[in-house]
C-alpha cells in the first residue's frame, strides 16, 4: 500500500471529486447506448480520455478479426457502429505492473418506459442512489475507471506502469468487445472490473449459451383450427423440456464448485418469443430466444449437443414436429465460465485497498451470471477481478446504484491502481 500519508491523500481525493464524477457518470448514463447504438457514447468515452492525457486507440471492430479468436460468439446483427475505445497510459520509466481497467458501454433495453417512474436516460440522485438505465451495470464502474486516476492525478501523481481503460461493446450479448481489446493486444499483469458486484471480488462466473428456436407450423383459417398446426403453442411442451433439462443440471452443482453451495446456479430464461402473421390464421412460424447457463468447466459443444437432443425428444411428442423439427441456431454468448484462483497478488492488493476503503475483509462471492472476465482469466492468462459498486434494478426497472458505495469502491481502486502500478510524479 502507498504510504499513511499518501493513501490518506488519495481518498480525500477521490472525495474531493465526487461531484464531478457524479455528473460525469451522469452524462454517460444519458447517451441510450444500447445494442447498436454505442457509438455516440463511445465519442464521449474518447473525447474524455483524451481531456485526461491519454492516448486514445478508437476502432470499427471487424468480426472477420475476431472470429478465429477463443471465446468468440457468433453474431447475426451490423458491427457498422461496433466501436471499441482504450484510453492508454504510459508511464515516464516503468516501474510498477501494467493493469487493464476494463468497463462495457453497452446497455440493455428499458422495457416499457411507462413502467419507470422517471424515463431511463434522465438520470437522477434520490435518497442516495444515482437512478437511470445502465447507472448500475455498469456506467458507474467504467466512469469511476478514469476517477479513480483524476484522484491520483490530484494529488500529483501518475501511474508508474502502463494502464489501459478500455471502453467495451457487447458484453450483454456475446463479449466481443473485450475480446477485440484482447486480440489487439491491450493485455497487462492483471485487470479489474468494475461490475456492480455489491463490494465483493468475484470468485467464480457461470457460462452462457444463447440459442434461437424456430418452430413451424400448418397455416389454416382458425375456423378450422383443428386441421392445422399452431407453431406458437407447439413450444409449451419444449418449454417444460428444457425446464426440466436446467433442473437436472442443478441437480448436478456438486461436480462444479464453487457453486455446489449456490441455491439455482443454472438458470434459464426464454426471453424473446415472435410468431404468426394473423390473429384469424393459425400461426406458421414462431421464433423463440433463450438463454441457459453452464458452470466454468462444463463443455459448451457438450451443453449444446444436450440442448439440442432435447429440444428434438419432446418435438418428436408433438404430431406436425415430428416430421418438421425445429431449427437451432446460435447467436450471440457462447461463453465459458470462469473461476478466479485463490492467491494471487492481484487478489491480495485489492484486498488490501478494500480493507483501508471500507475497514472490513473483502469478500469473494461467486455469480450467477457471466462478465468479460472470462477474455482475460482464461484467454490472456491473466488475474481477472470483478469489482464495483452496489446496484439494484439492473437490467429491470429504476436501475440505481448506491453514490456511496460508488465513492468507496472509486478509493478502493486507486488505492488498488497505486499499490499495483506504483506512482511517479504527474
Amino acid at each position: 500500500m502507498p504510504e499513511p500519508v499518501q493513501e490518506t491523500a488519495i481518498r480525500d481525493a477521490v472525495d474531493r471529486g465526487l461531484d464531478e464524477q457524479l455528473d460525469f457518470t451522469s452524462a454517460l448514463v444519458r447517451y441510450p447506448s444500447i445494442r447498436g447504438a454505442e457509438h455516440t457514447a463511445q465519442d464521449f468515452m474518447a473525447r474524455s480520455m483524451r481531456e485526461r492525457g491519454l492516448e486514445v486507440d478508437r476502432w470499427l471492430i471487424d468480426i472477420e478479426d475476431i472470429k478465429g479468436l477463443k471465446g468468440f460468439s457468433p453474431v447475426n446483427v451490423s458491427y457498422e457502429n461496433a466501436l471499441n475505445v482504450v484510453g492508454i497510459h504510459r508511464p515516464q520509466v516503468k516501474k510498477g505492473r501494467s493493469l487493464v481497467l476494463n468497463g462495457h458501454i453497452d446497455v440493455v433495453p428499458e422495457g416499457p418506459l411507462d413502467m419507470w417512474t422517471r424515463p431511463p436516460y434522465e438520470p437522477y440522485i434520490a435518497d442516495g442512489w444515482l437512478y437511470g438505465r445502465g447507472s448500475g451495470d455498469m456506467k458507474a464502474g467504467l466512469i469511476a475507471c478514469l476517477s479513480a486516476l483524476d484522484a491520483l492525478k490530484r494529488c500529483g501523481w501518475v501511474p508508474a506502469a502502463e494502464v489501459f481503460v478500455q471502453s467495451v461493446i457487447e458484453e450483454e450479448c456475446t463479449g466481443n468487445g473485450a475480446l477485440a481489446c484482447v486480440g489487439r493486444g491491450y493485455v497487462a499483469d492483471a485487470a479489474l472490473i468494475p461490475e456492480p458486484r455489491g463490494e465483493s471480488v468475484l470468485s467464480a462466473q457461470i457460462g452462457v449459451i444463447w440459442f434461437q428456436m424456430r418452430l413451424k407450423g400448418r397455416p389454416v383459417h382458425v375456423a378450422v383450427a383443428g386441421d392445422g398446426a399452431n407453431a406458437i403453442e407447439a413450444a409449451a411442451p419444449i418449454f417444460r423440456a428444457l425446464h426440466a433439462m436446467k433442473d437436472r443440471w442443478n441437480g448436478n452443482k456438486a461436480s462444479f464448485p464453487p457453486y455446489q453451495t449456490v441455491d439455482h446456479p443454472i438458470n434459464i430464461n426464454i426471453g424473446k418469443i415472435a410468431g404468426g402473421d394473423w390473429a384469424s390464421s393459425v400461426p406458421a412460424w414462431c421464433d423463440i430466444d433463450v438463454r441457459i447457463a453452464v458452470y466454468p468447466g462444463q463443455d459448451l459443444a457438450a451443453a449444446r449437443l444436450e440442448i439440442e437432443d432435447t429440444i428434438r425428444a419432446a418435438a418428436q411428442k408433438v404430431p406436425f414436429l415430428a416430421n418438421n423439427p425445429p431449427e437451432v441456431h446460435y447467436h450471440g454468448f457462447q461463453a465459458e465460465g470462469y473461476v478466479l484462483p485463490e492467491g494471487s497478488e492481484a487478489e491480495r492488493v485489492l484486498g488490501v485497498a478494500h480493507q483501508h476503503a471500507f475497514g472490513e475483509k473483502l469478500l469473494r462471492t461467486p455469480t450467477t451470471a457471466t462478465t468479460d472476465a472470462r477474455f482475460f482469466g482464461l484467454y490472456a492468462a491473466m488475474p481477472a477481478l470483478v469489482y464495483g459498486p452496489r446496484a439494484m434494478g439492473v437490467h429491470g426497472f429504476d436501475e440505481k446504484v448506491e453514490v456511496e458505495s460508488i465513492r468507496r469502491t472509486t478509493q478502493t481502486m486507486a488505492l488498488f491502481i497505486a499499490d499495483w502500478c506504483g506512482l511517479e510524479a504527474a
